[in-house]
Parts: structure tokens; C-alpha cells; sequence
């Protein structure tokens, strides 16, 4: 497709500025400088490429050159530094343009994002706008948010260098990445669950061993919220529990937020198997976390020993001080799930940090 013909009201006044530096030797004004500088600003907001502007610039010159007559040339030098001074002016007039733009684009996408991921705005004047940005949020929606030991905003090399393998890998898919409160966040078709894993990759990658979570799928703009809480629980969470997946996905941790539906019936299932554990010797977290790497382990005690540098024999006495405090054996498989369940429940309540 041919570009579109540069019209002349953007070189206004340039042949004759030509013509009377030619005969005078002067520079320009700074009136003709901010003129220039103001035809630039036109041009890029008219779309037209800079490049091809300087072109017509030059050809405008050497169709419009001035008679020389001077035999040492300074008429020639002057004309030159002239023309070098009206592109100049002219190109910085159409960058400063294209940056006020940039800015502009940049501050409706951030406020975008803002509006998408706190659930604020009209929906339907949410789901127009993100057609904008490449998003149908009358579709479902997943979000990934991957965090890292520094907080990242989209000018670092970490985001650019995930955004560019997710452009290189799925070039014309509907995906917005994005950083929020130092985090990557990125949003993408809930049909298409590749981009995510993909992302997942690429930021654990990118963040030097950064964590990973995954939302599920939702519909519509409210949708997009929802997966996104989902995924900064799933961090939160996985904090809490020491967790060790560098990729968490919520739909395989449905289980805790079902533990904690009612919070209190949790508190008094911590205090009545595990406040007991406040007599041992250093307070209850040693016990505690003898029995998490426990059942981790799968209640197996060699591999129990291994992950706490203990021997078996000082295990044993561990897990039979438990049984002596709180008169549940954590081998009895009796016992064993009300343990387990109170244990879970003093993690994501930070017990025996926080009273319960």
C-alpha cells in the first residue's frame, strides 16, 4: 500500500525561508524555529512517518533551491546550515509529539489495567475499553501474577524480556502483560491455558526462581477480578504453608479456603489439638514443624529425619512428645487426619504467631 501524499501546508513558508537565507546568510528565527517545530507536531499527530517527512524536506530543498550566485560558496554553506536547521526543528516538533502520545497511551492502559484488575468501572464501559487493548471479556479470562525478589515495573528487563518471548512464541494471540504493585501480571483467553504455562516458565525463568500463580478461568469483566484474587491467594497462601511449587495453580488448592470457610470452628480445631504444644521446651513452632515436614514426607520417618538434619532416634522422641502433649499418636492413622487437618489450619491462620 502506497503511503499517503504529504500535503504541502506542512512545508508552509519553507521555500521562501530558503530563498531569503540565501540572500541574506542568516539563521532562523526563533519564530520560524517554533513554526517548524509546530508543523512537526501536526504531521505526527496527522500518522505520518518522520522518515518519510525528511525526505520530503530534502526534495523540497533541491526542487526549491535558491540561485547561488556567490563564487566562495557561503550562500551554499547558509542554506545548508539552514535546511539542517528547519529538520531538526521539524523533527524534534514530531517527537516531542509522538512521546505526549506514548504518555497518553501509556497513562489509558495503566488506568485500564487499574479499572480490570480492582473491578472498578461500569463493566460495560470496561468490556468496550478492552477491546482497546486486545481483550474480549465476554470471554473467559485467567490470570497469572509471578513475583520475584524485586518489585518490577514494565520499563525493567525482566517484564521486557518475558513480554518479548510471549510475542515470539504467540505472536496475534489476545494477551496483556502487564506489572502491578511490583508484581507480572498476565492475562490471557481462558481457552488458550498454554500462554499461561508458558508464562509461568518464562517468568520463573526471568525472576531467577520467582513464584508462579495461576487463576482459574472466569467470564466476563467481573472474571477477570475473580481469577486474579485467585492467583495473589494462592501466593499468600503459599507463603503461609512453605509451599514449594515455583507454579501454583488455584484450582489444585481449592481445598484450604474450604478448611478455613469457618474460621472459628478452624481456631478451636488448632487450639484443642496443638495449644497443648506450648509446654514443650521452645514453645510450640519446633513441634509444629516436626509434624508439617512429617506429613509431607508422607509419615514417613527416615525421609522425616532427612528434611530436619535429625536422626530417627531424636524424631521418635519428637513425635512421641507430641503424643504425650496433645494425646494424638501422628502414626496412628486414627489420629493421623485430625492432625494433619489442625497443623494446616495453624499455617494459614500463623498459628502460634498470631492468638487465635
Amino acid at each position: 500500500m502506497a503511503e499517503p501524499e504529504i500535503p504541502d501546508e506542512l512545508l508552509a513558508g519553507y521555500a521562501c525561508i530558503l530563498t531569503d537565507v540565501a540572500a541574506t546568510g542568516r539563521r532562523l528565527t526563533r519564530d520560524e524555529l517554533e513554526e517548524r517545530r509546530r508543523l512537526g507536531r501536526e504531521a505526527a499527530e496527522t500518522g505520518f512517518q518522520l522518515r518519510a517527512l525528511v525526505v520530503r524536506h530534502l526534495a523540497a530543498a533541491r526542487a526549491d533551491w535558491p540561485v547561488v550566485t556567490s563564487a566562495d560558496g557561503a550562500a551554499t554553506d547558509s542554506v545548508l546550515a539552514a535546511v539542517e536547521q528547519a529538520i531538526d526543528a521539524f523533527g524534534e516538533g514530531f517527537e516531542r509529539a509522538q512521546r505526549m502520545t506514548v504518555r497518553r497511551e501509556e497513562a489509558a492502559r495503566r488506568e485500564f489495567i487499574d479499572d480490570l484488575l480492582y473491578g472498578r468501572s461500569d463493566l460495560g464501559r470496561l468490556a468496550e475499553r478492552a477491546t482497546r487493548f486486545g481483550l474480549r471479556l465476554s470471554r473467559a479470562h485467567a490470570v497469572a501474577v509471578a513475583t520475584g525478589p524485586e518489585a518490577y515495573t514494565e520499563t525493567d528487563s525482566v517484564p521486557r524480556t518475558v513480554e518479548a518471548a510471549l510475542l515470539a512464541r504467540f505472536s496475534g494471540r489476545k494477551i496483556l502483560l502487564t506489572t502491578k504493585d511490583g508484581r507480572l501480571v498476565c492475562i490471557a483467553p481462558g481457552s488458550q491455558p498454554d500462554v499461561l504455562r508458558y508464562f509461568a516458565k518464562q517468568a520463573h525463568a526471568a525472576t531467577d526462581g520467582g513464584r508462579v500463580a495461576v487463576g482459574r478461568p472466569h467470564y466476563g469483566p467481573g472474571g477477570v477480578v475473580h481469577s486474579y484474587d485467585e492467583a495473589l491467594d494462592a501466593l499468600d497462601l503459599a507463603e503461609r504453608m512453605d509451599l514449594d511449587d515455583p507454579v501454583l495453580y488455584a484450582a489444585d488448592l481449592l481445598v484450604y479456603p474450604v478448611l478455613t470457610r469457618d474460621r472459628q470452628a478452624m481456631a478451636d480445631l488448632v487450639r484443642s489439638q496443638l495449644g497443648p504444644l506450648r509446654k514443650a521446651r521452645g514453645g510450640a513452632e519446633p513441634l509444629l514443624k516436626t509434624l508439617s515436614v512429617y506429613f509431607d514426607a508422607g509419615c514417613v520417618a527416615a525421609e522425616t529425619a532427612r528434611r530436619l538434619s535429625l536422626s530417627v532416634r531424636a524424631l521418635t522422641y519428637r513425635l512421641e512428645r507430641i503424643h504425650q502433649l496433645t494425646g494424638s499418636d501422628p502414626s496412628d492413622p486414627m489420629h493421623r487426619y485430625t492432625l494433619q487437618t489442625a497443623v494446616i489450619g495453624a499455617r494459614l491462620l500463623d498459628w502460634p504467631d498470631k492468638e487465635l
